[in-house]
């Protein structure tokens, strides 16, 4: 009959991760027993930075260039002989296709070379799990606020493999709103923490920026609108006038998201809201969530953007459910995650 117990224990399992899906070169090491060994991230910020946004050839280049020592940094700080690594897994999607090319071409070699599994992994799917990565408890049920330079999403988390789509932008991402109203306004790149920083000096109220979609009814996001608004202000702005500008502006794009994410949660009689992706570290989206009185778990700040470690994190729960990925699995830019039900009902 064998051991009952032993049927319901858990496998534990090593993962060594890689993210090139844009333009930061990571790569991390999970242990499903000890947590987070190595997280290594290598920025492409000041290389980009002076043509205002991500160079596809650029990031590639140099996600060529540093993948390898990085994996040498991560096996050497965690103390794993590439030995005892149980699968190899890379973001197989969404991004640019260039660079998620060198992150899964590596994964792939380094999984025939040890005979060893290999896990293609979704980037929205890593963002999703990302605030419950270091916490020892399982992955609760959630509403889950993914929020970033391409992506802004709704998400009922019932548990690990198990979302159900509540809604998404028709446009324009907010952190892509953030980049571009930053560009306009001659912030440097990225600009989501520029506007974040120079907002903290300005008036919110200056300047009466459209909600666009706050009572639409449903979960869907649209931030084009809020984007234009600013663009037909700029030929009236004083030079004094930067900081109420971006104060304004964030407080606009933070109130959609703050509102929607709490009616998501009513609607769905959800106790817990997680909020992540690049966007999470916005401190005044931050401060709103908590004044909510909900609890609210947003992802770590080392963890809200591109990051190997919830890639990982993701892995060892697909380990954990006996999931693999074939090796000539490729890479897709426009991959999206499975959604088991999408709901169309709205607050």
């Amino acid at each position: 009959m064998g051991n009952p117990k032993a049927k319901s224990e858990k496998r534990k399992c090593i993962i060594l991760a890689i993210e090139t899906s844009c333009d930061e070169t990571a790569v991390a090491i999970f242990s499903q027993e000890h947590g987070l060994l190595a997280s290594e991230i290598s920025s492409q910020i000041p290389l980009h930075r002076p043509y205002g946004g991500v160079v596809p050839e650029v990031a590639s280049r140099n996600h060529l260039e540093m993948v390898e020592p990085l994996i040498s940094v991560a096996l050497e700080k965690s103390g794993v002989a590439i030995s005892r690594i149980d699968a190899f897994a890379a973001t197989s999607g969404p991004g640019l296709a260039s660079s998620l090319l060198v992150g899964s071409s590596v994964a792939k070699g380094l999984a025939v070379a040890a005979r060893k599994p290999y896990q293609a992994i979704n980037h929205i799917e890593g963002h999703l799990l990302s605030p419950f990565l270091e916490t020892p408890d399982a992955i609760s049920p959630n509403i889950a606020l993914v929020v970033s330079g391409g992506h802004t999403l709704l998400v009922d988390v019932t548990a690990p493999g198990h979302y159900h789509l509540l809604g998404s932008t028709l446009d324009d991402a907010a952190g892509e709103a953030f980049d571009k109203v930053a560009k306009m306004l001659g912030l440097p790149y990225p600009g989501g923490p520029e506007i974040d920083r120079v907002a903290k000096t300005g008036n919110p109220k200056r300047f009466d920026f459209p909600r666009s979609m706050l009572h639409s009814g449903d979960f869907k996001f649209s931030f084009s609108g809020l984007k234009t608004s600013v663009r037909y202000l700029l030929p009236t702005l004083q030079q004094n006038d930067l900081a109420d500008v971006c104060a304004s502006f964030q407080e606009a794009v933070v109130d959609v998201l703050v509102a929607k994410t709490i009616a998501a949660a009513r609607a769905s009689a959800r106790k817990l809201i997680s909020v992540s992706g690049g966007v999470a570290q916005n401190s005044r989206l931050r401060e709103k969530m908590i004044a909510t009185g909900l609890e609210v778990r947003f992802a770590a700040g080392k963890f809200c953007a591109d990051n190997a470690a919830m890639i990982a994190h993701v892995a060892a729960q697909k380990f954990e459910r006996g999931q693999f990925s074939p090796l000539d699995e490729e890479i897709d830019p426009n991959l999206k995650l499975d959604w088991l039900t999408k709901i169309p009902s709205g607050p």
